[in-house]
């Protein structure tokens, strides 16, 4: 089917797009900001707040840019005396009671209120002699608050709960100056996905409690990221502050998660903050463990696998990368391995009215790349192959009380760990690696998408990417061998990305399949 073009000046900037765009999404694509905060490109369109409100040449009057699709041929004045007198009137309205909490207010520093002030607003009010109405802050649910005195009643959060859930626990009650965001008395903002009220929020009406007071905006590091909570892959940013992952918050990917991530995702960053960290290389003397330079661990590691007679058992864990899982059964060729990734389950929870989104039941966020590699999910086979192995490498994975047992058995065992752990026995290496946080990689979703995550701070102590320390030891095998020096060549050494770099991937991933990218 042709789509229809049409082209429109916007700010003396000529674009063309689908016959059908509205004027404000038009206008990013001319490189200009509309202001707005009722919009948003995942929500149907009331617009209630008429701060999108542009001119149009020989129309007679200001058109929200929101619900108004483009024509062929339009001229269009987003900063138009007449447009930013406008926003100039509904920025007076919206002061007159919002209170000056901007010092204590979590939001500041991405306040759209206060940034379009700051940009269109007047300089002064005009009811300085009157008092600010006054709301007590109500508690939502289990991690939201509402603060009725900052709230614009844009309905974002409204039209998120009852157009995207399907749950219409919020709604706008009463009318006029005395209009508030009400919640249903015998329900909780509790759903699975409600914790997307807070990003949608242009304010800072509804807040996280777990976020409230941790850090200002301007002191967070933002860094693009996948979510490593399950196989849907949703994309992320990761907020840290002096180096402590304090929040996670959707990244937009119209393919993957939308705007939106489950409440699940969102609160699953404590373990990336342990403090129980391996940060050396450790070697087992028969008698107890000594810390042991990388040099001397890699060459150990190389010799393990290089002398081993018997069967090899490759226990992963879900959050680990396609380049450490590749570059694990790099390591291990050439001999008899069994190899699996365990996969936790847990409930599924979709959004209700997004198809193909939810929380999904595998909690293991790289199962799809570890397929592609060959690696499989029985891990109670796995484990119990361990019992008589005679090499068991495990890669980050936390197992429980029967399989440590069931590993410790076997003849050696090499950890490549974040943390150790104690019940696995005197293992012949215990090697410190980067989690997810901490370095480069590619997690491939349960959809094929092949998605890059980047480091959000740096690594702890000595510790390495798991890729790294494989490829290394791999090398040390055969001198003519070279090991990839990035985290991209170890990606590009993989069969089923072969030729393929992080870059290829961009920063909303690609599907690919075991011979290659399909779109």
């Amino acid at each position: 089917m042709t789509i229809e073009m049409v082209s429109v000046t916007i700010e003396g900037v000529q674009v063309t797009v689908p016959k059908g765009t509205s004027i404000i999404e038009a206008a990013k694509q001319a490189g200009v900001l509309v202001p707005h905060y009722c919009y948003h490109p995942s929500l149907p369109s009331p617009a209630v707040c008429r701060m999108c409100l542009v001119e149009i040449e020989k129309f007679p009057k200001l058109v929200p840019s929101c619900v108004t699709p483009i024509a062929d041929g339009q001229v269009i004045h987003v900063h138009s005396p007449a447009a930013k007198k406008a926003r100039e009137g509904v920025l007076e309205f919206l002061l007159i009671n919002h209170p000056l909490d901007c010092p204590v207010c979590d939001q500041a520093g991405e306040c759209e209120l206060q940034d379009f002030v700051f940009q269109e607003g007047q300089a002064a009010s005009r009811y300085g002699d009157y008092p600010k109405r006054y709301s007590p802050v109500e508690d939502f649910g289990p991690d939201i608050l509402y603060v009725a005195n900052r709230c614009i009643l844009c309905t974002r959060c409204v039209r998120f709960m009852g157009n995207v859930v399907g749950e219409k626990v919020l709604n706008v009650s009463e009318r006029g100056d005395r209009a508030y965001i009400g919640i249903d008395p015998s329900a909780l903002l509790d759903h699975d996905w409600a914790g997307n009220v807070v990003d949608l929020c242009p304010v800072g009406s509804l807040v996280s409690k777990d976020f409230l007071h941790k850090a200002r905006a301007w002191d967070l590091d933002k860094t693009a990221s996948i979510c490593p909570g399950c196989t849907q892959g949703c994309n992320i940013m990761v907020d840290t502050r002096d180096d402590a992952v304090v929040r996670l918050r959707p990244r937009a990917n119209l393919e993957v998660n939308r705007h939106f991530i489950c409440d699940t995702g969102r609160s699953d960053y404590r373990w990336m903050n342990r403090g129980d960290r391996v940060e050396a290389p450790m070697a087992h003397d028969g008698i107890r463990y000594h810390a042991t330079d990388w040099p001397s661990a890699l060459e150990g590691l190389a010799a393990l696998v290089r002398n081993v007679d018997g069967p090899v058992v490759l226990l992963a864990g879900g959050r680990a990368s396609v380049e450490s899982l590749g570059a694990a059964m790099q390591l291990l060729e050439g001999h008899r391995v069994t190899a699996a990734m365990k996969v936790p389950l847990g409930p599924s929870a979709p959004i209700g009215t997004i198809p193909n989104l939810a929380l999904r039941a595998e909690r293991a966020a790289n199962l799809g790349g570890a397929e592609l590699l060959g690696i499989g999910r029985d891990f109670a086979a796995a484990v119990a192959a361990a019992a008589g192995a005679a090499l068991v490498v495990v890669l980050d994975v936390e197992l429980d009380d029967a399989e440590a047992a069931s590993v410790a058995s076997a003849a050696a065992v090499v950890h490549l760990t974040t943390v150790a752990d104690a019940r696995l026995g005197p293992a012949a290496l215990v090697l410190p690696i980067t989690s997810m946080v901490e370095e480069q990689g590619v997690y491939v979703n349960r959809d094929g998408r092949a998605q890059r995550y980047l480091p959000a701070r740096p690594a702890p102590g000595m510790a390495w990417p798991a890729w790294r320390v494989c490829w290394e030891a791999w090398a040390l095998n055969t001198p003519e061998r070279e090991a990839p020096a990035t985290a991209s060549e170890a990606f590009g050494a993989l069969a089923p990305f072969a030729g393929m770099t992080h870059r290829d991937l961009g920063l909303t991933g690609r599907v690919v399949t075991g011979a290659g990218v399909t779109a």
